[in-house]
């Protein structure tokens, strides 16, 4: 966490309205692509978003800072998008966008066409994940948490981060290599 956001955390504790508008305007975006990845739907994404920062508002004044304040977020939005996937009783996930723009170098047109696949695929193979398997990558490889945050966002000791990324990434890797037919060593 930032100092910056210290400051706000500590001043929004105290009732600071303006203090928390600007935490949600800095986390806001996070939540939602994290509970957009959970969950398969806009608006729904958009509702828990919201019902995320109001309940951390609630808690604020109470809450014991044992994580960052955007990892204590993304644990409030994962609860949230958990108990809407058991209401619904599917477990969804949102394809990566076609028009998703990616930091590199321009690849040749031949290789943007393959490139667009692979992604697609590996969308496909991502969904078919058992969801605490899909969970744990997102927040690692998407929101890039370190373990700590993600121990603490799940509520789960920093070793059982460690072993279930690589669980998760291992079955990634092979139901990839067999939707491909390449082999891929975890």
């Amino acid at each position: 966490m930032t100092a910056e956001d210290s400051l706000l955390v500590q001043r929004a504790r105290d009732g600071d309205q303006r203090a928390f508008a600007e935490l949600v305007r800095r986390h806001q975006d996070r939540v939602f692509r994290f509970v957009l990845r959970m969950t398969g739907s806009r608006d729904e994404s958009m509702d828990l978003t919201q019902d995320t920062f109001m309940k951390a508002w609630q808690a604020l004044p109470g809450w014991e800072p044992r994580a960052q304040f955007g990892t204590w977020l993304i644990q409030i939005a994962r609860n949230g998008a958990l108990d809407l996937l058991r209401r619904r009783g599917t477990l969804e996930f949102v394809p990566i966008e076609e028009d998703a723009e990616f930091v590199a170098p321009q690849p040749a047109p031949d290789e943007q066409v393959d490139l667009r696949q692979r992604y697609g695929l590996l969308d496909t193979v991502l969904r078919q994940l058992p969801l605490d398997h899909r969970e744990i990558l997102l927040l690692r490889e998407v929101e890039q948490l370190s373990y700590t945050e993600i121990a603490a966002a799940l509520g789960i000791q920093e070793g059982t981060v460690k072993s279930r990324i690589a669980r998760a990434r291992a079955a990634l890797l092979e139901r990839y290599g067999r939707a491909t037919g390449e082999r891929h060593d975890a």
